[in-house]
């Protein structure tokens, strides 16, 4: 599946998804683009998946009829999201055309 982090989504994560082509929203030149223009962007490219820690991101967007599947993780701390690594590469099996799905992360205990 093709990737794409958005800024805040922490880049080790790329290690955890190995079966996957990924890319970041920075090495896209694409950092400066407003969500819809960069979900317009990434779908025009082919990104098949969109993990970002924009959780407003479904309020600020009409995602309906969007091919692009967004993953939102709850939290940008690395160490908290390392937790979740099985969650999260779970979540990104189930990703479909469209889909939505927002991941809460825990805090360390």
């Amino acid at each position: 599946m093709r990737i794409l982090f958005d800024q805040g989504t922490p880049v080790p994560l790329r290690r955890h998804l190995a079966d996957h082509s990924i890319a970041t929203a920075f090495e896209q030149c694409w950092s400066e683009l407003t969500n819809g223009k960069l979900l317009d962007t990434a779908e025009q490219a082919g990104s098949e998946l969109l993990i970002t820690t924009d959780s407003n991101l479904q309020y600020q967007q009409n995602l309906k009829g969007r091919q692009i599947a967004t993953i939102v993780l709850r939290s940008t701390s690395w160490p908290r999201i390392q937790k979740s690594l099985s969650t999260i590469q779970a979540a990104v099996r189930r990703a479909s055309v469209g889909s939505y799905e927002e991941i809460e992360i825990p805090y360390a205990n």
